[in-house]
């Protein structure tokens, strides 16, 4: 086992609406990177990436709210950090975040030079302005991206230059943990196969030390991780190898998802498209039992009752269902 760069420990925060309503987004979620190692989270809108994106930074702005679990990144525990230490010493260089939207994240004001002062002033004033133009050419030259860039507002690049320039300056400060939560969306395959092939230079050449993967396109996901959890109402109900979850997902969700969607490795001519039916659980007063329950065919009585304990197999993958891992196998092959 490698290095630990990132553990989580059944980590809870919760929104708090106008109506003083608790939604638990991450209701106990728990998780484990190895240095050089990458982590897909997959599933549908709603079911909480997002949040725990946010939350793992450690850095809460109302209404997400903290309230219990451990985050430790490389080591040190930054639960219940001050957020002025937090945002001074543990954003972007210990984890970086490409938020959703990336492209409107650029200053459109400013040239993409002063950004990125801005960005590592905020961490090093010691800095000088030269020793920093000549950091971003560099880190911009490797990324594939022109110097001239750095001279430019954002409104005169293209959506894939704006996407490369925001995931080279969420790295300038080689962080040990990067978080994309969906970083290729909106964008052309082209540039698609741009942003993950630069995401994995900056992995090889060590500029980022693991990398969370967040998206619902699973089969993407299956050629930028190394690992994939599948997230369902604020849970992670399956972890598995990124081979594995694609073509042999365990948990009913997980097939479900399969199942609704064409994997270009697995052909189209004998794939049939599922749905799965009905909607996710309302959080602001979420089911009782498994909360996958009420959408999946093979419920039990006891499934709704019954709150599912995670499983884990001998070759460490995770799920979290009443039913064995032979007994869902049986009733898959029986249908």
């Amino acid at each position: 086992m490698g290095k630990i760069m990132l553990e989580v420990k059944d980590l809870k925060t919760k929104y708090i609406t106008r109506f003083h309503e608790d939604v638990y987004s991450v209701d106990g979620v728990s998780l484990t990177i190895e240095e050089g190692k990458s982590l897909g989270i997959a599933g549908e809108s709603g079911c909480g990436k997002s949040t725990l994106a946010l939350s793992l930074m450690g850095y809460y702005f109302a209404p997400l709210h903290y309230v219990s679990g451990d985050i430790i990144v490389d080591g040190r525990n930054i639960s219940g950090m001050n957020p002025d230490d937090v945002r001074k010493n543990i954003l972007g260089n210990e984890i970086a975040y490409i938020p959703q939207a990336a492209m409107n994240a650029l200053n459109p004001t400013q040239k993409i030079i002063r950004f990125i002062e801005d960005v590592i002033h905020a961490h090093d004033k010691s800095m000088s302005k030269k020793d920093i133009y000549d950091m971003a050419k560099e880190r911009f030259a490797i990324l594939g991206l022109p110097e001239d860039v750095l001279q430019k507002h954002a409104v005169e690049l293209s959506g894939g230059m704006k996407q490369r320039t925001v995931i080279a300056i969420s790295t300038i400060l080689s962080p040990k943990v990067l978080i994309a939560d969906e970083p290729s969306s909106a964008l052309d395959v082209t540039s698609q196969k741009m942003v993950i092939k630069m995401m994995r230079d900056l992995m090889e050449k060590g500029y980022i030390k693991s990398m969370i993967f967040i998206t619902h396109e699973l089969p993407l996901l299956y050629n930028v991780t190394d690992d994939i959890m599948v997230m369902y109402a604020g849970r992670i109900v399956e972890k598995a190898s990124a081979k594995d979850m694609v073509f042999d997902p365990l948990h009913p969700y997980s097939k479900g998802l399969m199942g609704s969607i064409i994997v270009p490795e697995e052909g189209v001519r004998d794939h049939k498209l599922t749905a799965i039916p009905g909607t996710p659980p309302n959080l602001k007063h979420p089911p009782e039992g498994c909360r996958f329950a009420d959408r999946c065919k093979y419920a039990t009585p006891t499934c709704k009752a019954m709150d599912p304990q995670t499983i884990e197999l001998p070759n460490g993958r995770m799920y979290s269902c009443l039913m064995s891992e032979r007994k869902l196998r049986e009733v898959y092959a029986n249908e």
